[in-house]
Formats: structure tokens, sequence, C-alpha cells
């Protein structure tokens, strides 16, 4: 098909030309005396991104969930007791992987839609009184549903409730998207991944990890051995590597890095607050309505939007790739084929999500869902028009 394809899936996210040339690299000896040039400054720039100074990095060849469990393994001992909110796919897919690992896990099961509650974490904490909780799980942002939670609200109810259990936490849509302050929220384990907001390639696992995770790390007893983070920390102090790293992903997040930096963090979230508006104002030009229950549960990363009951998602999904070179993010698990996703983060402006609200609004008339055509775009129209300038376009 002539033209460019439109992906708006949730991730993986549009790489950034200047990123993709940045990987066009021969290979190298990644034990030579000049490769820890690239490496060490990566580790000390993600730290800006997480918003720590204290967090320890890693950098494992993985998706996220391979981050998720290097943090469980390398933390906690098998029987260990968990605390999770279930609330979506993703959240669902953290649970099954802790228990699977081995770990006696507590399901807090919340309608999808909506997020983790603050206040039922507390309540159970200061219950516990005998500080068998080790972990609490919390998703910054639920993929599946278009739901950000509040993690700083979390933080006070663990405080609230005087209990030491760690905090873990899943960045992998909302890292440089969403405003995340792991040192601010006490966040133990960070855990994200290359393909959404730093416009990677998959196959780079990010983790951020607190003193006290290390600390826990050192007495933790679950069996681990490609993600363990002491030969992670040893090789990692000079440079290098326990195994052989991906090369071209690294020089891909060094210039990935750099352009984060030339547009400024706060920038990059108010442009993303602002994009999804403009998405939510055709969600609400259609006459439809976000699966997330509440604006106080709306994401600035993806939009999940409910059709009506007579109609398959499933239909517009395939109508706008087979018709319009556009890929929607489908419904999983308990709202498949219940809603379609437009993803808006990464490496995208206001044009862009005009194009895909178009598309999506064609697909939707073609298989009958009425929706007046052009009223979404006039309505992201006015949103962007009515919105401030970030700085970068003042400057």
């Amino acid at each position: 098909m002539a033209g460019r394809h439109f992906l708006f899936v949730p991730g993986p996210t549009n790489v950034p030309d200047r990123v993709l040339r940045a990987m066009l690299v021969p290979m190298e000896d990644h034990r030579s005396p000049k490769f820890p040039e690239l490496t060490l400054p990566l580790f000390q720039d993600l730290k800006k991104i997480f918003k720590t100074t204290d967090g320890q990095i890693f950098l494992f060849p993985s998706s996220g969930t391979g981050a998720w469990e290097s943090a469980f393994t390398n933390t906690l001992s098998p029987g260990d007791k968990v605390l999770a909110s279930r609330f979506g796919q993703f959240t669902h897919l953290w649970i099954d992987m802790a228990q699977r690992l081995g770990f006696d896990v507590q399901v807090l099961e919340e309608e999808w839609g909506t997020g983790v509650k603050p206040e039922k974490i507390e309540e159970i904490l200061r219950a516990d009184k005998d500080h068998k909780i080790k972990a609490v799980t919390a998703c910054h942002n639920e993929t599946a549903t278009g739901v950000s939670s509040d993690i700083g609200a979390v933080r006070k109810a663990i405080d609230a409730a005087g209990h030491p259990a760690l905090l873990f936490v899943d960045t992998v849509s909302s890292l440089v998207s969403l405003d995340f302050r792991q040192d601010q929220w006490r966040v133990d384990l960070a855990i994200s991944g290359s393909q959404k907001g730093l416009m990677l390639p998959a196959g780079l696992s990010v983790l951020s990890a607190s003193p006290k995770a290390i600390a826990a790390s050192k007495t933790a007893k679950s069996k681990r051995c490609y993600f363990d983070f002491d030969d992670m920390i040893k090789a990692n102090a000079t440079g290098y590597f326990p195994y052989t790293p991906p090369l071209p992903l690294l020089y891909g997040l060094r210039e990935a890095l750099k352009i984060i930096n030339e547009e400024g963090l706060e920038n990059i979230f108010e442009r993303h607050h602002r994009l999804a508006g403009g998405v939510r104002a055709a969600v609400k030009a259609w006459g439809l309505q976000p699966c997330a229950k509440d604006p106080k549960w709306y994401s600035d990363t993806v939009t999940a939007i409910v059709v009506p009951p007579a109609f398959n998602a499933a239909e517009v999904i395939s109508t706008a790739y087979r018709r319009y070179n556009l890929s929607l993010g489908a419904g999983l698990s308990q709202v498949a084929g219940k809603v379609f996703r437009i993803g808006h983060l990464g490496d995208l402006n206001e044009l862009m999500l005009l194009g895909a609200i178009a598309g999506a609004e064609m697909a939707m008339a073609d298989v009958g869902i009425p929706v007046q055509l052009g009223s979404g775009v006039a309505a992201a129209q006015a949103h962007y028009r009515a919105a401030p300038a970030s700085a970068e376009r003042a400057a």
C-alpha cells in the first residue's frame, strides 16, 4: 500500500529517524577499553528519566517482562507474600508471573476501567501486623484499559500503614510520557521497556532499583541467573555487561536520550497530556465512551474506546488496517472485542494523531457504527488549536 503506515498501537511506538540511523552501526568488541564511553553515561542519564539519584539502573536484553522477573526474583524469597491489584491484562500478567515464580499473591480485584485503590492497600497493610506482605505491586499505566493510577498516593498509603513492604511499579507504558518520581514516591523497583516512551524497538528492558531493593537482594533466596542483580552490578560498575549486550539498541538509546533531553521531560509530559486531550475530545464527539470509568483514571498515553454493544471492535481494527493502513490496539482479555485502543505516546504530534483519529472514524463508519464523519477530527482540531503551545514550540 502506498504511503506510510500509521502505527497507533500503544507500543511498539514510532522510532524517530535519528534513532534508526544511530542504530546502524558496525559490530564492535563489547569488551574493548572504549566500550564504557557508550555505557556509563547511559546509566547516569536514565537516572534522570526515573527522577532518581539513588537508584541502581539495570539494562537487560529483554522485554519489560524480563525486568519484572528480575525484580521479583532478586528481592523476594519463595513463598513471600505479595499484594497486587488486578484491573487489566497487564496487571493480570504480573500477578500470573508472581504466582508462577512461587510467591503467595493476595489479589485485589478492581473493576476494569479503574486503577489502584490506595485506601484498600492501606487497610490491608494496617491489618498485616506481622508484616508478612513483602511487596506491593502497582501499575502506573494499565495499557489494556487506558487507565493511569496515582503512585504517590500508593506510597502515602504504605507510609500511613507504617509498613515496610517494597513498592514495585510497572512504568512500561508511562516512563517518559507521564510524570514519574522514583525518589519522591520512594519506589523500590521501577520497571520499563524500550519500545514505548523511550522510542526504541523492543528488546531492552530498564529497571531502576532503590538502595532498599538492593539490600533486599542480598538476602532474597529466589533462584536467578540471567537476571541476577549481582552479576550486573559487578560488570556495570566499569561499563561492561556479564553477557553480550544488544549493541544497536544501546546506540539507539543514547540518541533517544539526546532527543528527550532536547525537548525536556516536563515539555514531553505536557505534550502527551495535550495530545491525549484531543483523542478524548474525538471520543466524546463520536458519542462513545473511554474504557476508563472516570476522568481521574484517564491515561495520557493510550485511550481504550468502547464500541456499542452490537458491534465487534476487532472488525474496526481489521478494517482500519486493511483499508487505511492504520494499526490500532486490540482489546485484551475481558475487553476483547469490546474496545479498540489509540496509542498516543512517544514520537508523535497533533497532525499524526489527527490522521489516526480520521482513520478510526472511517473504519467505524465502514462497519456500521453510527459516527458522523469529521466529528472526531473537528473536535480534536478544536482542542489542539485551543491548547497552549508547549515550551519547545514557544521557543
